[in-house]
């Protein structure tokens, strides 16, 4: 039999932070209701984009080149987010680790110049 008393301290730690967590949501926009600065107007409810009225359509299809260059940046940012450990780590894993990491980045070198080659660093 599971002693589940062990997870009381988890269950009400999950409550708190849901109650909270309401509480912060919910709570300004009972005040606002209550206390009139809930005032909606036809400017208040226009869409902007950095202070500016929209200039088109926000349903408008982007250019693929922002989404390679997203993933571009995701992928060599994870590459750097591997880095560190795998340094601090190094005494550890030995050859081994060393080797490993090694191969890694070696097939990042060669996405690298392809994203390269490909063009799909430039921007025209």
């Amino acid at each position: 039999m599971v002693d589940l008393s062990q997870y009381l301290p988890i269950l009400i730690f999950l409550a708190i932070a849901l109650a909270m967590s309401a509480a912060f949501v919910f709570l300004p926009m009972g005040v606002s209701r209550l206390t009139g600065t809930h005032n909606p107007t036809a400017n208040k409810l226009t869409e902007y984009e950095c202070g500016f009225p929209a200039f088109e359509d926000s349903r408008s299809q982007f250019d693929v080149r922002f989404y390679l260059v997203a993933i571009l940046f995701i992928i060599f940012d994870l590459e750097a987010a591997f880095l560190f450990p795998w340094a601090v780590s190094l005494d550890l894993t030995g050859w081994a680790g060393w080797v490993t990491m090694m191969i890694f980045l070696f097939e990042l070198i060669i996405g690298f110049a392809y994203a390269w080659k490909t063009g799909a660093l430039e921007w025209e």
